[in-house]
């Protein structure tokens, strides 16, 4: 137990780095790091469980694409409510509610008797990662005040998790070979429990200097839009596009749509800034992010269940032989770094578009029976491709927006990257219905139009590049800045109490850029403009 000092810091701490000593700063890094290590395991490794939960649960094709799509749909609904959440009542406190919920979710997937429980299980993990990533990048943006201290906290959170992508497929293969496709939810309890009490006991409560109001509405009308069309993509295969259900839904979906922008248009302060998409660079990165997670989500969910239901290989085989994918990915994402401080975001840009669409060029030749030589390269071209996109679609996306408006840039764009996700898994069912359901059909054939699909939104990545570095975008970004500046200074946001006012970390308001700011750049500092500085600096409670 650190005992304060003189001065409200910690014994032992270092003047200037948020109060708390190297090694307390460490233990709180490793708990948020945690958070993000279960569910990264989680994405890759339940993708291979998909063929044994569909034998075990006598599931459809359609379950099984729900028992994937629903967590992403879940983040993307809530994502920006979990972050504002932990804002508002605690960051701490969000974190370990997220972390319980997230955990509740893990045991009742494990021990659902029947697929439909499944996917409310998935659903109820959603609901739990959206309080766990945002709020835990947020406390650790916190804690780590001094900028070069804070970008390596958050290279190594961006690290932990490129880590996960390479052992989720390994760990997954192990437990499902070994103790069946439950185990892939059975190891979260432990390492939740852990998480938790290391939460309660180290990490530091806070929260956000000033409290924008909900939009619960626009919310709503948003997580309609979203789940009413991966409905209709999803159920179409089985039901048909002419099914009652199918239609209603559909047109359920365009109206909650159009309420959507309609009323967002006209909130104060609104879910979805729409004015954001007037600028290009913002309106391009999120499409792009878009394009890259759809492919992703696809390219997952075939992959998965071609190794282990075409080619009849075990769990671990397939997790192993998807091994490169995550290598690529921890690889190519500090050069990809590099390439945007040296050089902007087109290059990394572009060679994700191209890596896209000549992995999808040869997954057009994979059959059955196709060398294992095609497959290695194809996983490493797509590593290549989704390690390539984060720091540059992230920085793209908040260039030239005013520093206390880029964490609701990044936020708006990291739902694309989840809503792709869920795009991915259902598109997979529309275009590939005859490859989901082995042996009755033929692979190739089948798969063809998913991945004359993903070729397209290569092609589309690789024009993106372009557009979204011109300098037309860099116009319609300055134009863009000063109004939603003059915008933002004229709402009166809800302040914190006076008591939680007078805890204000000095060392924080001397930070010249806010969490938000950092965690868009991927930890690569953007140039401020001359005079800059965050609009509030963060409120931390030792």
């Amino acid at each position: 137990m650190e005992t304060p000092a003189a001065n409200g810091h910690p014994v032992g701490a270092n003047p200037g780095t948020g109060g708390f000593s190297n090694r307390r700063k460490a233990a709180i890094l490793a708990t948020c790091c945690l958070s993000v290590l279960i569910a990264g395991i989680e994405i890759t490794s339940l993708n291979l469980a998909i063929p044994a939960i569909r034998s075990d649960l006598n599931a459809t094709a359609a379950h099984a694409q729900w028992a994937v799509a629903i967590y992403s749909l879940g983040v993307a609904s809530l994502l920006m409510l979990g972050g504002a959440a932990g804002d508002r009542f605690g960051r701490r406190r969000v974190l370990q509610i997220g972390m319980t919920i997230f955990l509740l979710g893990s045991l009742l997937c494990s021990l659902a008797p029947v697929i439909d429980v499944l996917i409310a299980g998935r659903l109820v993990q959603a609901v739990g990662a959206s309080m766990m990533n945002p709020v835990a990048l947020a406390i650790i943006s916190q804690v780590f005040v001094a900028p070069d201290e804070r970008a390596r906290a958050i290279g190594i959170w961006g690290a932990v998790f490129g880590a996960s992508v390479v052992l989720g497929p390994v760990i997954g293969g192990v437990l499902i070979h070994l103790f069946g496709w439950r185990a892939v939810f059975w190891i979260n309890i432990p390492l939740g429990v852990v998480a938790i009490i290391a939460c309660a006991v180290l990490v530091p409560e806070s929260r956000s200097a000033t409290i924008r109001s909900t939009d619960p509405i626009g919310q709503l009308l948003v997580a309609g839009s979203l789940f009413g069309l991966v409905f209709v993509l999803i159920e179409s295969s089985g039901r048909g596009w002419t099914h009652p259900w199918i239609i209603v839904t559909a047109v359920a979906t365009v109206l909650a749509f159009v309420g959507f922008l309609r009323y967002e248009s006209r909130h104060p302060e609104p879910f979805i800034e729409l004015r954001f998409f007037r600028s290009i660079p913002f309106a391009a990165s999120t499409v792009t992010a878009l394009c890259v997670f759809i492919v992703w989500g696809a390219f997952l969910f075939m992959m998965s269940l071609y190794l282990q239901s075409w080619r009849d290989y075990t769990a671990i085989h397939a997790g192993l032989l998807l091994l490169p994918v995550g290598v690529a990915v921890l690889v190519v994402s500090p050069i990809s770094g590099y390439l945007v401080r040296r050089f902007g975001s087109r290059p990394p840009l572009l060679i994700t578009g191209l890596m896209t669409a000549a992995a999808s060029i040869l997954l057009a030749f994979v059959e059955p029976t196709a060398p294992r030589w095609l497959l290695m390269m194809i996983f490493t071209a797509v590593g290549i491709a989704f390690g390539m996109v984060t720091v540059p679609v992230n920085y793209t996306a908040v260039s030239g927006m005013p520093l206390d408006r880029a964490g609701t840039a990044a936020g708006i764009t990291n739902t694309g990257k989840q809503v792709g996700i869920s795009l991915g898994v259902a598109f997979s069912g529309v275009l590939a219905a005859g490859a989901l359901a082995p042996p009755d059909g033929d692979f190739a054939d089948s798969a063809d139009p998913l991945w004359v699909f993903t070729f397209a939104l290569g092609l589309a990545i690789t024009a993106l590049a372009f557009v979204s570095t011109s300098s037309r975008a860099k116009r319609s970004a300055e134009r863009l800045a000063p109004l939603i500046s003059s915008t933002a200074a004229e709402r009166s946001p809800s302040p914190v109490s006076p008591s939680a006012q007078q805890h204000e970390s000095a060392d924080a308001r001397k930070c010249p850029l806010s969490w938000d700011d950092w965690c868009c750049a991927g930890g690569n500092r953007p140039r401020l403009r001359k005079g800059a500085s965050s609009a509030s600096g963060p409120h931390v409670h030792p």
